[in-house]
């Protein structure tokens, strides 16, 4: 690859709580992302996707809103 995002996949491991959608159990996959420009890496960060273990839906975490 000459230039773009390279992801690696770094483990999956079971998530608490449950899907919104199905109900079904919730699954945390830790990726690792790196953008190449002409095979320089420029940027390395790892990031948590949840996702639904039946439905396979996308699930995304927001953070908590306080009021003050």
């Amino acid at each position: 690859m000459m230039c773009g995002k390279e992801e690696k996949l770094l483990g999956v491991q079971k998530a608490p709580g449950s899907c919104p959608y199905c109900g079904g159990g919730v699954a945390a996959t830790d990726v690792e992302a790196k953008w190449v420009l002409c095979f320089l890496p420029l940027c390395l960060n790892n990031k948590r996707r949840f996702s639904c273990t039946a439905c396979n839906r996308r699930l995304v975490s927001y953070p908590a809103i306080v009021h003050d």
